[in-house]
């Protein structure tokens, strides 16, 4: 199944630099990313569905997404939308 994909971290675009140098190393997210990466979510209980209309986003992204939240103490995701912009 096809998820919705966001842009390469390592590609150039109108910025001088990569949009993976804009983030320091030592950040959080870097660690978010690195461990749902190395989780296998299909034994966890994710699942595929089937496509109907626009693609949904990858769940592993979601998962990233919902922990940066938790561990930055946001419930509303509004706020975690303004974050991820």
């Amino acid at each position: 199944m096809e998820y919705q994909q966001g842009q390469d971290r390592e590609q150039l675009s109108l910025y001088a630099t990569c949009l993976d140098d804009m983030i320091p190393q030592g950040n959080s997210v870097r660690l978010i990313d690195q461990f749902v990466n190395l989780l296998d979510l299909s034994q966890m209980g994710f699942q595929t569905i089937a496509p109907q209309g626009r693609p949904p986003y990858h769940p592993a992204d979601l998962l990233k997404l919902f922990i940066y939240g938790y561990m930055n103490q946001m419930r509303s995701s509004r706020r975690l939308e303004k974050e991820a912009y």
